[in-house]
């Protein structure tokens, strides 16, 4: 069983959650936390695997609470569940080794697909032993491969991935030039990952009307999924 910390300072959005994570075979709810101090006495005192970790906490920020496990030698591994969508946030958790990252509001179904694709890398991570390029492309796709599960022939879940955190923490939908902007790609690759995730029921579209011409079309990450 993977022993699950459910960490949010709204006791309501805590038990949902933790019941969400009960729901899902092969995960436990080991604790449920309110805010930074009790988190990190938990992580001290209860065998936890994985934290499903809020951001707004009324003592400190989840991104605290994840620099000070990194800093008192804990691995365990973070999950950040928010309502933060700001690019600054987002980066700072990934640079502190959060593996995932999932904005609130969510579905019972979006928050499986995070913890089924959890359970798949640790799979992948205790076969141990030497990895070949490919294996080491599944491990870092491990955790993105629920972005776009069945990409055509010739697309990369790496990019998809990219295109899906950078939808996350926009403020409002982008047009496909504003996405090939904030990831660096091209116009072109931003605008065929925006088609086929729109088609697969990952992106939402609206049209946004000038004065004059064609409606531009902009893109927003379904929150749902």
């Amino acid at each position: 069983m993977i022993e699950v910390l459910v960490v949010d300072d709204d006791v309501r959005v805590a038990d949902v959650n933790a019941a969400y994570v009960a729901k899902i075979p092969g995960f436990r709810v080991a604790a449920k936390a309110h805010n930074a101090a009790e988190a990190l006495r938990l992580v001290e005192d209860v065998p936890v695997d994985l934290v499903l970790l809020d951001h707004y906490l009324p003592d400190e920020t989840g991104l605290s609470v994840v620099r000070t496990l990194r800093e008192r030698g804990h691995q365990t591994d973070v999950i950040m569940v928010t309502a933060a969508r700001d690019v600054a946030t987002v980066q700072a958790a990934m640079r502190h080794g959060a593996l995932q990252y999932l904005v609130k509001p969510f579905s019972y179904a979006g928050l499986r697909a995070k913890l089924d694709a959890y359970a798949t890398l640790r799979r992948t991570l205790d076969g141990g032993g030497e990895a070949e390029q490919a294996e080491v492309d599944r491990i870092f796709g491990a955790l993105s491969a629920t972005t776009a599960p069945d990409l055509p022939k010739g697309h990369s879940p790496t990019t998809a991935e990219l295109v899906r955190r950078a939808l996350m923490a926009a403020e409002g939908p982008l047009s496909a030039q504003e996405l090939a902007d904030h990831t660096r790609l091209s116009r072109q690759t931003a605008q065929r990952y925006l088609k086929l995730l729109e088609r697969a029921g990952r992106v939402r579209l609206s049209l946004k009307y000038g004065d004059t011409g064609r409606p531009e079309h902009r893109y927003e990450w379904a929150a749902s999924v």
